[in-house]
């Protein structure tokens, strides 16, 4: 059994969603497809997601929401007409999203994710409909009744561990089942999402519940490149990672798969294949164990480059910190009761730095922890640096090579940007350095160069 998995650009429009089942269709493993909402038709067309989410807010401001309820019903409408359905789908779905729009606002996280959900959600239903219109025996699943159970975060859910046995049963179905991704249900019954680009996780962990072949993710591009194609001009092309190597350059921005989709195949030793539904018979890239990893794949020192900004630096300092035992723990702790979280803690004999994402940054939370940090930790100083990046240069190649961080580091320079921080793991698969935010892009050019132009 494949579990196979459709982003918003192949379901974008009808003649994508024929597409679509067409794939399908061509392989009968394929019987568990998990789909996103529709995404752009053409680069100024916006997403469906985006529009559900402008529609929650001007709902939850008591504005009109007339003109972005109607873009919503129009786009559905359209695309149903086109595949030749009746009415039925646009009187379940105006009615589905009434529904929505008129519950409870006390939350509003938990009303914007309830909205969110609906692009997801009226995306299965649609394929579905269609599959059955054409004589296929195909049917929708909804997650709460397959026992998809997520942690009770508004936007940032968790699977929980009893969803796996539930949602294994999926596998003696005979039927082609189309699920929605990107939203689950709590232990109270609310719909719960995952963070952005979520429908990934959905596919990995129906793969993993009903144990399967592969995980096919398809996409709108043959391969994944070793580094942004919006950036570097005609990347190259990488047949295979590694979870790891992945795992890294998701974390890093790298537009490929959700950072937290490889984390249910991993424990199973599941393969992920990324392909292209504008082009099915390209064989893609495959994301694979170490231990699976090709000697052509070894030979690359380097698979990678990745940036991602969006970070701020706390910085510490005390004389003799080293010897303070608990230090560390303690200063993490006055983050954590603040419900921060953070990314690294690159440390020195008498200083720390604690790289924290922008998102979780107010000025009254930080005056907080700041004065709480002067006042339990008696620290000599404590500054903060906004608008950082951070740029990963990751491949299991570079465990046994001498020499990767001189040639990036000599990159860099030579580009003139500044390192703030360097950052190499025991693993030795990646190297992260901590930049300017306005360097991101210059430095994943140079680093490119380094490598892959030798």
């Amino acid at each position: 059994m494949k579990v196979i998995k459709f982003g918003g650009s192949s379901l974008a429009d009808a003649s994508q969603i024929k597409k679509v089942c067409g794939i399908i269709l061509g392989d009968p493993d394929r019987r568990l497809v998990v789909v996103s909402a529709p995404g752009k038709r053409f680069k100024e067309d916006d997403k469906v997601t985006d529009l559900l989410i402008s529609l929650a807010e001007a709902s939850l401001a008591g504005q009109d929401i007339s003109a972005a309820l109607k873009k919503i019903k129009d786009r559905f409408t359209s695309i149903a007409y086109d595949l030749g359905l009746d009415d039925s789908f646009t009187l379940e779905l105006t009615a589905d999203i009434a529904e929505r729009l008129e519950s409870s606002k006390s939350n509003k996280k938990r009303y914007l994710d309830l909205l969110k959900a609906a692009g997801e959600d009226n995306s299965a239903k649609l394929v579905a409909a269609y599959l059955r219109s054409i004589g296929e025996n195909a049917e929708y699943i909804n997650p709460r009744d397959a026992g998809l159970v997520l942690s009770d975060e508004f936007g940032n859910a968790q699977v929980l561990s009893k969803s796996y046995n539930k949602l294994a049963r999926l596998a003696r179905r005979n039927t082609i089942m189309i699920f929605p991704g990107f939203f689950g249900y709590s232990e109270t019954g609310e719909v719960v999402t995952f963070s952005r680009g979520g429908s990934d996780v959905t596919g990995a962990i129906l793969a993993a519940a009903v144990n399967a072949e592969v995980y096919e993710n398809f996409t709108d591009v043959d391969s994944v490149f070793a580094a942004d194609p919006r950036i570097v001009e005609n990347p190259t092309p990488i047949p295979m990672f590694s979870y790891e190597e992945m795992r890294e350059l998701s974390y890093a921005g790298f537009n490929v798969l959700h950072e937290e989709a490889l984390a249910p195949v991993y424990h199973k030793g599941i393969t992920v294949n990324i392909k292209n539904t504008n082009n099915p018979d390209s064989p893609g890239t495959l994301i694979v164990p170490t231990h699976s990893l090709t000697k052509e794949h070894k030979k690359f020192k380097v698979v990678g480059i990745a940036a991602d900004k969006g970070f701020m630096t706390l910085h510490v300092e005390k004389y003799m910190m080293n010897r303070e035992i608990g230090f560390g723990r303690r200063l993490l702790q006055i983050l954590e009761d603040e419900g921060i979280s953070y990314e690294h803690t690159p440390s020195g004999i008498d200083s720390i730095s604690v790289i924290i994402r922008e998102q979780y940054y107010s000025e009254e939370v930080f005056d907080k922890i700041i004065k709480t940090i002067y006042s339990e930790l008696t620290v000599d100083n404590v500054k903060t640096d906004f608008d950082q990046a951070i740029v990963m240069v990751v491949g299991n190649g570079m465990t046994h090579s001498i020499g990767t961080l001189a040639t990036a580091t000599k990159a860099l320079a030579d580009a003139n940007i500044n390192i703030n921080m360097i950052n190499q793991g025991s693993s030795e698969v990646s190297i992260m350095f901590g930049i300017d935010a306005a360097d991101a892009k210059a430095s994943v050019k140079a680093l490119y160069e380094a490598f892959f132009k030798q």
